[in-house]
């Protein structure tokens, strides 16, 4: 054993991450804590200035000799569409943390693990407050609705998949009913492929579609077989989300995207079109 033992400096969080997950950027930026960010995936923008950062993958593939320049002491990805690349990054010796929140309380529990990791627990406690109150306005502002407009809400469109957990519930929240209840909790979007057939005969009075990297094609969904016969289609009530407000698990959706959802839904409740009499 060495006569002397020199103790290496040591950082309390890590201060190079590469973020490959879009919404824990826009809260890594929230928590004011950007400069430990060190590359991000291509698909980034939130906040603007994100763009300005290396950009070290697509959603699904990674430049692992870039983000080996970067020497990261921490890389963040999403999920089990990233599991290749959490994979390979572990191989290659680096620390990962793959989020995998799929619920509002998971996302609560993302936010408030990340701002742990960061030190600074005591604004994401903040940013929690701040969202579960929006949440609570949101909600009781949707009570007020003189009905809840069925909702369908397309989060692809071939196979057509129901949205996932934390979209059926902001979708709830925000005084909607969805017509899939019992595939919220679905985690992965195999599990949530539903037929047009079966939309067809819940007829929501709503679609919200959000495919994700893509425009959605209105022509495409009046099109389909049977489409007449439902309500959101006859009362023009089809609407895009964008993908980047209400598909990324964070503040994103739990902000512009429950909010979007909620003026949708106030203008067909108020207006009464769709609604059944049994409503």
């Amino acid at each position: 054993m060495p006569d002397s033992f020199s103790q290496p400096e040591f950082h309390s969080f890590p201060n190079r991450i590469v973020c490959l997950s879009d919404e824990v950027t826009e809260l890594i930026y929230l928590l004011g804590e950007q400069r430990r960010i060190v590359g991000v995936s291509g698909f980034s923008t939130r906040p603007p200035e994100v763009r300005q950062k290396p950009r070290v993958s697509t959603f699904r593939d990674a430049n692992f000799d870039a983000i080996a320049e970067l020497k990261p002491d921490l890389i963040i990805t999403y999920s089990d569409v990233q599991a290749q690349i959490t994979r390979e990054a572990s191989l290659r010796g680096f620390t990962v943390l793959n989020c995998n929140q799929r619920s509002i309380a998971e996302i609560f529990e993302t936010i408030a693990m990340i701002s742990r990791i960061l030190g600074r627990l005591a604004e994401g406690d903040a940013l929690i407050r701040s969202y579960s109150r929006r949440l609570e306005s949101i909600a009781a502002s949707a009570r007020t609705f003189p009905f809840r407009p069925r909702v369908f809400f397309e989060e692809w469109n071939d196979p057509i998949i129901s949205g996932i957990e934390w979209v059926e519930e902001l979708a709830e929240i925000a005084g909607g009913q969805p017509i899939f209840p019992e595939l919220r909790e679905c985690r992965k979007a195999q599990d949530r492929v539903v037929s047009w057939d079966t939309v067809v005969k819940r007829n929501p009075d709503v679609i919200f579609a959000s495919w994700c990297g893509m425009k959605v094609k209105f022509d495409e969904i009046r099109s389909r077989a049977g489409a007449d016969q439902i309500a959101a289609i006859r009362c023009d009530q089809i609407f895009e989300i964008p993908s980047s407000m209400i598909l990324q698990p964070g503040p994103a959706a739990l902000t512009e995207g429950v909010s979007q959802l909620h003026a949708l839904l106030a203008e067909v409740a108020n207006k009464g079109a769709g609604a059944s009499p049994d409503k």
